[in-house]
């Protein structure tokens, strides 16, 4: 039978199967982590990013250690928004031409067009440092779920996966939609709150509270380790 671990989580411990946990870690791109990069430009605080991609780099060697499978979201467009069409004759296009902060940016400034959360550019490059290697998993999206048009639930469950751990960001954006879906769809989700970051004043408090009280758990990096160096 395969061994159980307790989990420090809130709002209560939760009992974990290694073998059947996956880590996603949602867009650690430098578009949502570096100076420079789309939420930068569009007057978002990216100042805290530093510790929260070390502490995302521990959690990922943790769970490699462990061989739970590490699966990497990347979000972004192709050069001709195939996947964000604009209004046209008898249509508004997709909602996301007209909320993407970045696809507005780069149609209000004509020098950033095609340069952010592009396939193919620095900005929709993964951050230094978090590099997907061999074994791990890249899902590319469009949306800010990493459930939305990809094949992540296939994946999850190829691997009879119950339980996902969360890191990336933004918290309130990207990694609440994915842990949404997740649980909508009978998985068992843990956000690492110290490997996230969201978008905009309290919003990482507004997360830890929807997840704790509605959607899943919360843990935190060290308790996170503890528990997988328990399963040793």
């Amino acid at each position: 039978m395969p061994r159980t671990i307790q989990l420090a989580a809130r709002p209560e411990p939760i009992s974990v199967v290694p073998e059947e946990t996956a880590l996603i870690v949602v867009d650690m791109q430098n578009a949502y982590c570096s100076k420079g990069g789309y939420l930068d430009l569009c007057g978002f605080d990216v100042s805290g990013a530093a510790p929260v991609i070390e502490e995302t780099a521990q959690v990922i060697a943790a769970c490699r250690a462990a061989g739970i499978p590490v699966i990497f979201l990347q979000n972004g467009f192709s050069p001709d928004l195939r996947e964000a069409p604009g209004p046209h004759a008898g249509s508004q296009g997709a909602p996301v031409w007209h909320k993407s902060n970045a696809l507005k940016f780069m149609r209000a400034n004509e020098a950033y067009a095609g340069k952010l959360i592009t396939h193919g550019t620095w900005d929709h490059a993964i951050v230094d440092g978090l590099a997907p290697q061999p074994g791990d998993l890249l899902v590319p999206k469009a949306r800010y779920s990493g459930f939305a048009g990809t094949g992540l639930e296939q994946l999850l469950a190829a691997r009879r996966i119950r339980t996902v751990l969360v890191a990336g960001v933004a918290t309130n954006v990207c990694v609440e939609s994915t842990i949404r879906d997740a649980y909508h769809r009978e998985f068992f989700p843990v956000m690492v709150t110290d490997a996230t970051m969201a978008a905009g004043p309290g919003a990482q408090e507004a997360t830890e509270f929807n997840v704790q009280a509605f959607f899943g758990w919360l843990t935190t990096g060290a308790e996170l380790r503890a528990a997988l160096r328990s399963n040793g």
